[in-house]
């Protein structure tokens, strides 16, 4: 079914689908369950046999829980933002039970046109349940042409008890002006975590990223991957710190492309507590490499083109 026909389509605007598309790659309405905000009020909500979706009473957001050894199951949530001067900030938090498998699709779209700015603080909780598997894709975006800001800061705060996988990919590639990631992840025995962030910055964009990840069980283990590209006069600060309190290993990696004027900072800590955790971190910020340019411009490609290719290439 294509997303136009469903029964709430009469809500949704031409922007709010292409918004919905950016951010998700919906096209039509998936199966599972499914929850649709739009500036600063509950949408769409539905559950599936295996994911309950409550409303909470006492805050704007949800709760979503995952029965035990649910396998297979997709959960998606996207939060869009049409209207310029909307500010909210919504508590999602979410409970995998034991032996479950699940993807979570979510993200923020701001289509600003207006002259005041737009912000959506998405503050989700995670706690992922004994030897299950969790993928959280988290797409964010804006656009439009008015003055007014698209601001987005997410806090993420995962929680995993023993031996579950959560697979985290933070994604930031176009349009928002400002953004503060603020992210915590705590590790029982056996746990693993694997975090990719893919982030691109230009005109006087600023984007910062705080995270912690406390390896606390025995065998755990995290790679945590940055890879961003910053233009114009944009601004960049990343700020991993993997800290290891038992026998445990972590690998902090951050690849970075400058151009223009932009300011890049990336600064991966480490901090061991106990002798046999083992924990490397490695930096590398650069522009592109000229031979590349001039290879692809052999083929016909415009410089810009060519750096596009490239840029494209990178974040893939």
């Amino acid at each position: 079914m294509n997303i136009l026909d469903f029964k709430f389509d009469s809500t949704l605007t031409p922007v709010d689908r292409m918004m919905i598309a950016e951010i998700t790659d919906l096209t039509g309405i998936p199966d599972g369950a499914l929850s649709i905000r739009k500036n600063g009020e509950g949408l769409v909500s539905s559950s599936s046999a295996n994911v309950e979706i409550r409303q909470k009473t006492d805050k704007p957001g949800i709760d979503i829980l995952v029965k035990p050894f649910t396998k297979g199951e997709e959960i998606h949530m996207p939060v869009i933002i049409t209207e310029e001067g909307i500010v909210e900030t919504v508590y999602n938090d979410f409970f995998i039970g034991e032996g479950a498998e699940v993807t979570i699709i979510a993200g923020c779209g701001i289509h600003n046109c207006g002259n005041h700015d737009s912000q959506h603080d998405g503050i989700h909780t995670f706690n992922i349940g004994k030897n299950a598997y969790m993928k959280y894709v988290e797409k964010h975006y804006g656009d439009g042409d008015g003055n007014g800001k698209r601001i987005l800061n997410p806090v993420t705060v995962v929680n995993q008890e023993e031996g579950s996988y959560c697979e985290m990919e933070m994604v930031q590639i176009k349009g928002v002006d400002s953004t503060y990631r603020k992210t915590k992840v705590n590790l029982a025995i056996n746990a693993k975590l694997y975090i990719l962030e893919k982030l691109m910055t230009h005109g006087d964009q600023i984007a910062k990223t705080d995270m912690i990840v406390n390896l606390n069980g025995e065998g755990s283990s995290a790679q945590i991957i940055s890879r961003t590209v910053g233009k114009d006069n944009s601004t960049q600060i990343f700020y991993p710190n993997a800290v290891g309190n038992n026998s445990c290993s972590a690998h902090i990696q951050c690849d970075s492309i400058i151009m223009n004027n932009a300011k890049i900072s990336s600064i991966p800590a480490i901090s061991a507590n106990h002798p046999d955790a083992q924990i490397v971190h490695e930096a590398a910020i650069g522009k592109i490499n000229s031979d590349q340019l001039v290879k692809l411009q052999t083929f016909g490609l415009s410089e810009e083109e060519a750096e596009e290719v490239i840029i494209q290439g990178f974040l893939k």
